[in-house]
């Protein structure tokens, strides 16, 4: 079978038929050049609130150029193409596959996905409106062979809706891939522990009462260098720091997605500690509130005893540092060994790495990356920063993605990272 083709677009244009058109001109340029005869099975659209509300239009304009072809998407923060983010304006960016009719199913609320046959893995894309969305995410993972999914939620300041051959408000939608999808998928934290992890020892709902059999708040206040004696004083010191936890099952088992046969899946390797970075099993969560009185913090989560926590700050060098490991971890899960162990050569003329690894590796066909609406380049120091960091560790390959109100990965909904995820094929 021959390996699937990935071809992207993206523009910005106040008009959405301008918008989709130029999106478009460079696929349908491709799709019409000599040696391409393809027909798209499966696409991906993402676009900015500006033009949320013609999804619908955009969604038809679609059929039309491409009958027989599969839709899924959602709106978001902003929007991205390989190297390219657009925030705060109109823009598009579309992404085609001819992945095999037979390797995939698109689902939404209205043709939700059956228990059988079961799926390798899936997408998703979620309105966080949506009630026990936790639930959702992880019951959608359970239906699935790897128990791992992966997507976001949709993002916007007016219209709030998603896509799956038709636009969704609420629930979610996405598509579900077999195991004949060869996909790597890895999360990238973007905060700096501040201080030791720590055991819940005590909770309530949202309050967290002991750590390690101490009041929650002194621990909180001796890692934030505070004085216990006017826990007040840490208040704006407090609404920068966050929370990051791990379920009691996940908390040390180093979870890095699925793995069958002699091929890398999901996630391939596990990863391994680096440094002081945090699990890809970690949630961050916003620190609500002090007890001063009781000695316990309020977290916008419900952790259970025996959850690990772990207080951390947003950091951009943090951010930075974790997004090249787990670009360097994708290479490794595609590459050989001895040739990881070697530096690879620039591609000529382009400045980043080439995307195909002889000796028995695999390529990278096309990627699609979900990131907070709280990174993106302001974050990362720079316009575009964060997605030329991936477009130089993995090379110039189709990649598009948004900028999600949360991110969705293995079965947790999280905040403030990033969930890059490529579809791959045997260099030969």
């Amino acid at each position: 079978m021959p390996a699937p083709l990935f071809l992207q677009g993206h523009a910005t244009h106040p008009d959405w038929r301008m918008a989709l058109g130029l999106a478009l001109a460079p696929v349908e340029g491709r799709l019409g050049s000599e040696g391409y005869v393809v027909r798209p099975t499966l696409g991906w659209i993402y676009f900015t609130d500006h033009l949320a509300p013609h999804a619908e239009a955009m969604l038809a304009e679609l059929n039309r150029r491409f009958p027989g072809t599969h839709w899924v998407g959602a709106v978001g923060g902003g929007v991205m193409g390989s190297g390219v983010e657009y925030f705060d304006e109109p823009a598009v960016a579309v992404l085609l596959s001819d992945l095999p009719a037979g390797s995939f199913r698109l689902f939404s609320g209205v043709a939700p996905l059956p228990p059988r046959p079961r799926w390798h893995a899936a997408q998703v894309h979620a309105d966080p409106r949506a009630p026990d969305l936790e639930d959702l995410v992880g019951e959608l993972a359970a239906r699935t062979d790897a128990g791992y999914v992966f997507g976001g939620l949709a993002a916007a300041r007016t219209r709030v809706c998603h896509v799956a051959d038709g636009v969704w408000e609420g629930g979610l939608s996405g598509v579900a891939f077999a195991d004949s999808v060869e996909i790597v998928s890895r999360v990238t934290q973007g905060c700096d522990p501040l201080g030791p992890t720590r055991t819940v020892t005590e909770a309530q709902g949202q309050l967290v009462v002991r750590l390690d059999d101490r009041p929650a708040l002194d621990c909180l206040l001796t890692d934030l260098g505070v004085d216990a004696t006017e826990p007040r004083d840490a208040l704006p010191r407090v609404q920068h720091t966050l929370a990051a936890l791990s379920a009691p099952a996940t908390a040390s088992s180093g979870r890095g997605g699925a793995r069958a046969g002699p091929r890398p899946r999901l996630g391939g390797r596990p990863p391994q500690a680096s440094g002081r970075a945090l699990g890809e099993d970690t949630r961050v969560r916003h620190l609500i509130g002090i007890d001063p009185r009781g000695g316990g913090i309020a977290v916008a989560d419900e952790p259970v005893v025996g959850t690990s926590l772990t207080f951390c700050r947003r950091d951009p060098q943090a951010a930075r540092r974790d997004l090249v490991r787990i670009c360097a971890e994708i290479r490794e899960a595609l590459e050989p060994q001895e040739l990881w162990n070697a530096p690879p050569a620039a591609s000529a003329g382009t400045g980043t790495l080439p995307t195909e690894v002889g000796g028995g590796g695999r390529i990278i066909r096309g990627a699609v990356y979900v990131s907070c609406a709280g990174r993106g380049g302001a974050h990362f120091g720079a316009p575009h920063a964060e997605l030329q960091l991936v477009r130089h560790a993995l090379g110039d390959v189709p990649l598009v993605g948004f900028f999600a109100g949360g991110e969705i990965a293995h079965r947790h909904v999280y905040g403030y990272t990033g969930v890059l995820t490529v579809f791959t094929a045997p260099t030969a």
